[in-house]
């Protein structure tokens, strides 16, 4: 059974590099995983999700209006198999995208990580 959970803390409390290690852990055991960082976020370049200790990785932005269960359900439909949905800079989520995030677990039976 799937669950949503949400990581929080102060800012340089190293979120984002907890997020890449995670992402890091499912792909090394061949598990697909989705990131999402909002638009508005493009300190390291659109789309980049990057700890000031130099991980990085490549992320799907995605804006306020965005329906994050369509953009999941979009997202198997392309690529198959997907293991866990990571959310970089949860405090930027809409009301209703983190009902969709509830609705990836239930719905979809994938496991979603926020941080923010």
């Amino acid at each position: 059974m799937a669950k949503l959970y949400f990581y929080y803390s102060t800012m340089n409390a190293g979120k984002t590099t907890t997020l890449l290690q995670s992402a890091y852990n499912y792909q090394e055991r061949g598990m697909r995983t989705l990131i999402l960082t909002p638009q508005l976020d493009d300190r390291y370049g659109k789309g980049v999700v990057a700890s000031r200790i130099g991980l990085r990785s490549e992320g799907r932005m995605f804006e306020a209006a965005d329906d994050l269960l369509a953009l999941a359900r979009d997202d198997l439909a392309a690529h198959g198999a997907l293991h866990c949905v990571l959310v970089d800079e949860a405090q930027f989520l809409s009301k209703r995208q983190v009902w969709a995030l509830s609705e990836i677990v239930d719905q979809l039976n994938i496991p979603v990580l926020a941080y923010g």
